[in-house]
């Protein structure tokens, strides 16, 4: 296949229909321009002017025993196209994108265990001089100590106009840069984003603003096969393709009102009486989103330390219940508090809802969609729940292992 580039920085806006927002500079082709786009031609990869130089840098030639992860790494001068052929020993052809520093031709999927390849890589410039090189490697047989991460989207999903994509390791990852570069987001329309990890073992990525209603994301976390350190690999890739982002859903709670305001599209469609949590077990403020729906649940404080028959304890059926954070604070429907709601804030730290307004408000909203809670006595803390948005955009920024 022929092989092209676009032109990506983090931190940066880029032009295009489809941008592919990697940290720390790193991007893939993407296909179907708009208009406005300035794409290289097809195959293009932008002279310099000097002479034509070609070298695959790795694997070696004859390589055994190479991870499934691998990329074709290569030193390129003064080419105007690149095309790469990547075949397996079964005839199976590999699709692939080249990076777009140049330093490496990047395989669309995990290549095989035990299986032999054989690359082909043709490098032209704009005189017509023509330079071909080859190798040929065979990948290590599958490994026994295989780890994967937890992925919160799959393909086709609608989700809100404030969704991250959250990666969840199950080990603790030792060389965040590198696992890093084999993460891979394109958004159409385009979208300046950044990775952020909130521990070893927790990435996030989300835009620098919301989202714009009807965009449509693929996701690539390239991690099958990836050698982790210690003998543990990757399982698999973790994908996800044409997510659609809903309409411009958020919700915002105000404590001093005892509030709940939702808007659509920039416009206040329904305002509903609230209930926060009371002074021992306040809610908290901040820039939220919705992690999980539930039509209906079970509630009980045993869960968190809390005795179902101490004085604060409970075991409640609750419905229409939406996530906010992992500490277990959601809005929901509660019935028993709508003499409250408007008034006092009587509740564990959810905002409570009369089952008319939670039922109608658990139908509008989607995973992803913002909560905003102002002034109650405490902050939510970092990592407790999708907090991305809970810091400003250099702060945020800052995470990433690859930050410039």
């Amino acid at each position: 296949m022929v092989a092209s580039i676009i032109r990506a920085r983090q931190g940066r806006r880029v032009t295009g229909a489809v941008v592919l927002a990697l940290a720390a500079a790193l991007a893939l082709t993407s296909c179907g321009a708009s208009p406005k786009a300035k794409w290289h031609n097809p195959g293009e990869v932008g002279a310099a002017g000097g002479p034509l130089k070609l070298a695959i840098t790795s694997p070696k030639p004859k390589a055994e025993n190479v991870p499934t992860s691998t990329e074709i790494g290569l030193k390129l001068e003064d080419a105007e196209k690149l095309d790469v052929t990547l075949t397996s020993s079964s005839g199976k052809m590999v699709k692939g994108e080249l990076r777009e520093d140049k330093s490496a031709w990047v395989p669309a999927r995990q290549l095989e265990y035990g299986a032999t390849y054989r690359a082909t890589i043709t490098a032209v410039n704009k005189t017509g001089g023509k330079v071909t090189k080859k190798t040929t490697f065979t990948t290590m047989s599958a490994p026994g100590r295989i780890t994967g991460a937890g992925f919160y989207l799959f393909d086709g999903q609608k989700v809100g106009v404030g969704m991250p994509v959250v990666l969840e390791f199950n080990r603790p990852v030792k060389d965040r840069a590198a696992v890093e570069k084999r993460f891979f987001v394109k958004s159409d329309p385009p979208a300046e984003g950044a990775w952020h990890w909130f521990n070893d073992s927790q990435a996030h990525y989300r835009p620098k603003e919301f989202w714009k209603p009807g965009t449509t994301l693929s996701v690539r976390i390239a991690i099958g096969g990836f050698p982790f350190g210690d003998g543990w690999y990757g399982k698999r890739d973790r994908t996800a393709e044409n997510v659609v982002v809903g309409e411009d859903v958020r919700i915002d709670v105000a404590n001093k009102t005892k509030r709940l305001t939702v808007t659509k599209n920039g416009e206040t469609i329904k305002t509903m009486p609230v209930s926060l949590g009371k002074a021992k077990t306040p809610s908290s403020s901040g820039n939220l989103v919705v992690m999980g729906k539930q039509s209906e649940t079970w509630f009980d404080s045993s869960t968190y330390g809390v005795p179902v028959n101490s004085a604060d304890g409970y075991r409640t059926k609750v419905y229409y219940a939406m996530r906010l954070t992992w500490g277990g604070e959601f809005i929901h429907a509660a019935p028993w508090s709508v003499a409250d709601q408007g008034r006092r804030n009587v509740s564990h730290g959810c905002v409570n809802l009369s089952t008319k307004n939670a039922r109608h408000l658990f139908n509008l909203a989607r995973i992803g969609t913002p909560v905003t809670v102002r002034n109650t006595e405490t902050r939510v803390g970092k990592g407790d729940g999708w907090t991305g948005w809970d810091m400003d955009w250099e702060t945020y920024q800052s995470g990433s292992a690859l930050k410039s």
